[in-house]
Formats: structure tokens, C-alpha cells, sequence
């Protein structure tokens, strides 16, 4: 049954199994080595009483604010952006990526680890992919290409999703050689290429390949990626299930996560191709945020599920702006789809924002932390210059002994 939160989302029992969680991860990406000294430099100037997810958040508040401004100048992804623009989505990607990529430093250097800290943070990288996305469209104005602009965004959502249904079925988030690091730094180049060249360039023939324009070779990549990066993760779902029978962490069916997604991204489509105003074509920013916050919200239930190691309901409140705009199509378009569309996008970023909200007043009260505050000063905690505390020396030297 659909949850409308007249009722706690997590009940005694996933709590309990939530607070037992603990953080697997392999990764093999190509750039990781070579930021981590940048990373572990950045993360020696933060100061010691920041807390992990206040990093974390204004890195996305700093990411949106910038996609936004792009989305301002180019709301159909047709018209050209300006220069600048895309040198700041550059710039707030960059700034997010650093600051995603230094929270759980900064956690383990406070001694504030905890699983709302992964929640948190897979929270915002769900919401990040949806903006990071429609900005790389915008930037070499891929909306006069509805349908590639839709595969482009729709695929960023499902690599996203699929990499913590794998998480689910294997209990590890497996990263690969080319993976979120390396398609953030690509996306920088895309703004920082428009930004020094202009959008236009995007539109240059390649030397040697008459009609080929450098849009679709990036296309081409991306597609290429994103196939060796879908077969890894299908690897591991049809064979990797940690739970009885070869089952999820939570013993279900490793297919069953295939469904909740498969509301979003199908009613999306359909949507689009039977639209007679065309609303997807004449407004995609909006279009693809609205689904894309639904995308968002099954994301981090899914995330959820596999930390509290429970079964994944298939339908969702978020699924109310879709059938806004589905219902207004079967009647026959009795209200303008473009408000209609508005009243979606209203509703879904309501409803994301209610239950994420939630969920973490449910962990901050479980677990007795703050969700942004470091509950401790720095003197309680005695920290040195490596975020080691005298508490936890303690208690290594006594585990030696």
C-alpha cells in the first residue's frame, strides 16, 4: 500500500536493522587515485565541527542553483545559453563533486559516521544526477533532438538506479573503472567547452567524417559507457544475491526492483508520445525535472530498502504527478498540459522533500544524532590535526592489549 505518511515510514524494526547497517563499497575508477590528494587536502581545510551532511548539502544547493540559471536561459534546451552560464554549471559541478566526495572524510575524521550519513548522501547524488544531466542536454542544446535528449536524461536515472538495485541484490555498491567520477569531470569539460567555444560548437562537423556533427560522437560514448556499465550491473544482479536462494539483501526476488522503476520511466514515455501539445518537446527542463524527482524519490526508497533490508513497495504517492498529466490526456486535454505539468512538478518535489524529510527525522530520533550538527564540540571530543580522538586511541590501545 501506498505510504502517506499520516504514519512513521520506518517501523521498529527496520530502525533497528538500519542501525546494524554497515557501508560496503568496492571502486576501481580511473580519476579517484588521482583526486585523492586534492580530496585529502580540501578536507584538512574544513573545519573540525562541520558537520558531514551540511558539506553535502550546500554542494547540491550549489549544484541546482547553477543548473537552474542554465535551465533560465535555455528552458527548451533549443535556445543557446550563454557563455557564462555553462562556465558556472562547470564550476558547480566541480564544487559538488569535491564536496561529495569529501563528506565521509570528514565524517571518519570527526568520528560522526553513521547510515543516515550514506543515506543522506545518496540522497543528493539521486537528485544531483537528474540536474547534471538536463545540463549536459542544454549545454550543446539537445533539444532539438527530443527523443536522444530523453534517452540521455532517462539513462543518467536508470545507471543510477541500477547501480543501488545491484547494491540490493549484492549488498555492495560496486563502482567500475569509468563511473560517476569520470562522467562528472566529462560533463565539466562539455560546460567548460561551451563556455570557452560556445554551444554552437557542439555543431562542427568532425574533420574526415562528412555529416557527422561532435554531438553525436559524445552520444556515441555515452551510449558505449553506459552499455558496458548496464552489462556489469546485470552481471552481478543475475548472479550476485547475497540472500537465501541467491536472493536480495532483504530476500526477495532480484527482479522485483525492475518495477517500481519501470513506473516512472514507462508512463514518462507514453506521456510524451501521446502528448497532442507537446508538452515534453515545448517544455523538457520541466518535464524531465517532475519525472526526474519521482526517479529520484523510488531511488532512495530503494536505497533504504536495502539498508533496513526490506521488501520495496512497487507503488508510490510520488506517482500522483504522472497520472496528473496521463489523466488530462485520456479526458482529453481539458486543462492546458503545460499547468498541468507545473501542478506535477509541484507535487512531486513536495512529496520528495516530505519523505526524504521524514526519513531522516526518523534516523536522527533512532539513532540520537543531528542531521546537521556534529552533536559534540571539539573539546568533549579532544580531536587531533587527523581527526583522531583520544576516546578512540583509548580504546585501540585497550583492543591491543
Amino acid at each position: 500500500m501506498m505510504q502517506f505518511y499520516k504514519e512513521k515510514i520506518l517501523s521498529p524494526g527496520q530502525l533497528k536493522r538500519l542501525s546494524e547497517h554497515k557501508y560496503s563499497c568496492s571502486s576501481s575508477s580511473l580519476l579517484d587515485s588521482y583526486l585523492q590528494p586534492w580530496w585529502d587536502w580540501l578536507v584538512s581545510k574544513v573545519p573540525l565541527w562541520l558537520a558531514p551532511n551540511l558539506i553535502t548539502i550546500v554542494g547540491l544547493i550549489i549544484n541546482i542553483a547553477t543548473t537552474l540559471i542554465l535551465v533560465y536561459y535555455s528552458p527548451d534546451a533549443k535556445a543557446e545559453p550563454p557563455r557564462w552560464a555553462c562556465f558556472l554549471c562547470a564550476l558547480g559541478l566541480f564544487i559538488y563533486q569535491s564536496l561529495d566526495s569529501i563528506d565521509g572524510k570528514q565524517a571518519r575524521r570527526t568520528g560522526s559516521s553513521s547510515p543516515l550519513g550514506e543515506l543522506f548522501d545518496h540522497g543528493c547524488d539521486s537528485v544531483s544526477t537528474v540536474f547534471v544531466a538536463l545540463s549536459a542536454c542544454i549545454a550543446v542544446q539537445l533539444g532539438n533532438y527530443p527523443s536522444w535528449m530523453f534517452f540521455q536524461c532517462f539513462c543518467a536515472m536508470t545507471l543510477f538506479y541500477c547501480a543501488h538495485w545491484q547494491s540490493y541484490v549484492s549488498g555492495s555498491l560496486r563502482f567500475g573503472k569509468i563511473d560517476v567520477t569520470e562522467a562528472q569531470f566529462t560533463i565539466i569539460s562539455i560546460h567548460l567547452t561551451s563556455a570557452i567555444f560556445g554551444p554552437k560548437i557542439w555543431m562542427t562537423e568532425i574533420p574526415y567524417l562528412t555529416g557527422l556533427q561532435l554531438k553525436y560522437l559524445i552520444g556515441g560514448v555515452t551510449t558505449i559507457c553506459a552499455l558496458s556499465s548496464f552489462y556489469s550491473m546485470f552481471s552481478v544482479i543475475f548472479t550476485g544475491g547475497v540472500g537465501k536462494n541467491g536472493s536480495t539483501v532483504a530476500g526477495t526476488s532480484v527482479l522485483s526492483p525492475i518495477i517500481p522503476f519501470s513506473l516512472v520511466v514507462v508512463p514518462a514515455y507514453i506521456i510524451y508520445r501521446k502528448s497532442a501539445q507537446h508538452v515534453y518537446e515545448n517544455h523538457p527542463a520541466l518535464y524531465i525535472l517532475s519525472f526526474g524527482m519521482v526517479a529520484a524519490k523510488v531511488t532512495n526508497r530503494l536505497v533504504v530498502a536495502h539498508m533496513t533490508k526490506n521488501e520495496m513497495e512497487y507503488l508510490d504517492t510520488a506517482l500522483i504527478g504522472p497520472c496528473m498529466l496521463f489523466l488530462n490526456q485520456y479526458f482529453n486535454f481539458f486543462f492546458d498540459e503545460y499547468y498541468v505539468l507545473w501542478l506535477c512538478f509541484i507535487w512531486v518535489t513536495f512529496d520528495f522533500l516530505k519523505y526524504s524529510s521524514q526519513v531522516c527525522l526518523e534516523i536522527c530520533n533512532h539513532l540520537k544524532i543531528m542531521l546537521f550538527r556534529i552533536p559534540y564540540s571539539n573539546e568533549q571530543t579532544n580531536l587531533d590535526k587527523n581527526g583522531t580522538t583520544r576516546l578512540q586511541r583509548s580504546k585501540s590501545t585497550k583492543k591491543h592489549h
